[in-house]
């Protein structure tokens, strides 16, 4: 009986991971082009490899480039897209080995890789000055960004960015975990749904579709390897020198309840950068703009048009 019963729980345990493995295949280029290409997206080629690049709004307002956190699309800011075009050009791109930009060319993902990357984008669709705006790891590229191109930032705004050390990564990165890695190979839907779940104060506020998304890009030709190949290099050095030579008008925006890059971080930030002002949202996590969509992209609305009048 024993043996049946061993038997039994063996085939399951077979047919369950068979079940997984299906369900995380990977998803070709042409199926998530035909579920998520729309018609005011566009590929760019620049620093060797493509990108996906989405623009609405009036070609002859000041633009404003968004940069999306790691493992994230390009659609992660469309709640701020639809209330702020209307008045302003807005841009979105995907970092490299992201959505349906390609992975980049001999694994070039580390902080600096992706700032001259994401600068020979920039020389290609976006014009002489612009604002620039990024959450998580868009946020960090942002600021770093800015550094580097002074000239060319109008005003930056900053949602949760990444900056000061967190889960012991520093100037040295930290080992993968296998079951991390595992999880962004395989992309199963409770674990992509519990990961993501993390970024918001409710949870409740997570669709379905972002899920299945966030998923489908993640099993996109090569995502996979792409994602944990900058998660083995990525490192976060001391941010303050650099913050503290960034004279570009700086709105930092904050969710009190991210459970990822804790609010304490916004308050450095702060202090660190000599033109900088931190606003944060009760009821938001670490995308606030996608929690609180009308709150954030009122205020970041309010500081383009003071940013505009060289208030």
């Amino acid at each position: 009986m024993w043996l049946r019963i061993l038997g039994a729980l063996l085939l399951l345990a077979v047919i369950v991971v068979a079940v997984l493995v299906w369900l995380s295949r990977p998803v070709d280029d042409a199926t998530l082009e035909a579920r998520y290409f729309t018609d005011e997206d566009r590929y760019v080629e620049a620093a060797g490899f493509e990108w996906r690049v989405r623009e609405s709004g009036p070609a002859d307002a000041p633009a404003l480039v968004l940069i999306h956190g790691f493992s994230h699309s390009l659609e992660a800011f469309e709640p701020w897209a639809e209330r702020l075009d209307n008045d302003y050009r807005v841009i979105r791109f995907e970092l490299p080995g992201h959505g349906l930009t390609d992975p980049a060319p001999d694994e070039a993902y580390s902080n600096e890789a992706t700032v001259d990357q994401v600068s020979a984008l920039l020389e290609e669709i976006a014009p002489e000055q612009f604002f620039l705006g990024g959450n998580s790891l868009g946020g960090l590229v942002a600021w770093r960004y800015a550094a580097a191109h002074p000239e060319r930032v109008s005003g930056l705004v900053l949602v949760s960015p990444g900056g000061y050390s967190i889960n012991g990564v520093t100037e040295e990165p930290v080992a993968v975990p296998p079951p991390v890695a595992m999880l962004l190979r395989t992309a199963p839907e409770p674990g992509v749904r519990a990961m993501t779940e993390q970024l918001y104060a409710d949870p409740s506020r997570l669709g379905d579709a972002d899920v299945e998304r966030i998923r489908a890009m993640m099993r996109g030709e090569g995502a996979a390897e792409a994602l944990i190949a900058r998660l083995e290099v990525f490192t976060l050095p001391d941010p303050e020198p650099v913050l503290s030579e960034i004279e570009t008008p700086t709105l930092i925006l904050w969710g009190e309840q991210d459970a990822m890059v804790p609010v304490e971080h916004g308050a450095r930030f702060e202090a660190a950068m000599p033109n900088a002002e931190l606003v944060v949202f009760d009821d938001a996590g670490h995308v606030a703009m996608e929690e609180r969509p009308d709150a954030t992209a009122a205020r970041v609305r309010e500081f383009l048009e003071a940013a505009s009048a060289g208030d």
